[in-house]
């Protein structure tokens, strides 16, 4: 009985009882019971209407806010995440891939890049086949790099808004599967072919979805934060002549 007396109960109770009395003193004062049932009804047809664009339409618009709003913050996340492991691991990387020259001029982005730009260059990275090789660059290094940046990565999975960004958590799997596989090795200098191969798809995942992550990242910063952005231009891991100094 308790649960069923709560204020939500009792309100209910409270607003039947005050229109049932302003039917009844609007009756008392006109005695017109077919004019009170032509409003009720008219009114009770129209709630169905209000439901509707209260559940369908209003219920989105608040839901699709919200969902923005998490995603913003979230782009802070993302935004800590470059800052302390992404750009570096995409110089590390970039290390094993023998066709960096010919990606890396298309991601050299600029104040100038349009949303446009922005999607033709991710498609372009998305339908690209990179050839990714494990010999070519210093796996110790990548190892020492991802293990010590192992909790703070995990720390990164501690935020409950994370779900909803599937392609960043998408990434940040694929970053703890590879730091795993190389963690797991005693002597990365001596392996088999196979097994650099297998290395190299692993890279090859990760080195993608960062770079694609990236892109989003730095298409954010240009819209929302132009002073971040121009701090990422400036330390654009695939543009070999930037500088971090403003110089003239």
């Amino acid at each position: 009985m308790k649960r069923f007396f709560n204020w939500q109960a009792i309100l209910a109770l409270i607003l039947i009882f005050l229109s049932f009395i302003f039917y009844l003193i609007h009756y008392l004062i006109f005695r017109d019971l077919r004019h009170i049932f032509i409003y009720l009804i008219g009114d009770i047809a129209f709630l169905f209407l209000n439901v509707l664009i209260v559940t369908l339409v209003l219920q989105r618009l608040l839901e699709f806010r919200d969902k923005q709003s998490i995603l913003n913050k979230l782009n802070m996340v993302i935004g800590t995440f470059f800052s302390e492991v992404g750009n570096e691991l995409l110089r590390k990387c970039s290390q094993f891939d023998p066709q960096l020259s010919d990606i890396g001029r298309h991601l050299v982005v600029t104040k100038d890049w349009t949303d446009k730009e922005f999607m033709k260059v991710r498609k372009s990275i998305q339908g690209h086949e990179s050839s990714i090789d494990s010999k070519r660059g210093d796996l110790i290094k990548m190892k020492d790099f991802l293990v010590g940046k192992r909790q703070f990565l995990l720390s990164l999975l501690e935020n409950p808004n994370l779900l909803e960004h599937e392609s960043f958590t998408n990434l940040l799997w694929s970053v703890f599967h590879l730091t795993d596989e190389l963690a797991h090795r005693r002597d990365l200098a001596k392996l088999p072919d196979t097994d650099y191969q297998h290395l190299s798809g692993d890279i090859e995942r990760a080195y993608q979805q960062l770079i694609l992550q990236w892109l989003d990242y730095m298409k954010h910063l240009k819209q929302d934060y132009p002073y971040l952005f121009s701090l990422a231009m400036r330390t654009n891991p695939f543009d070999i002549n930037a500088f971090v100094e403003i110089r003239q």
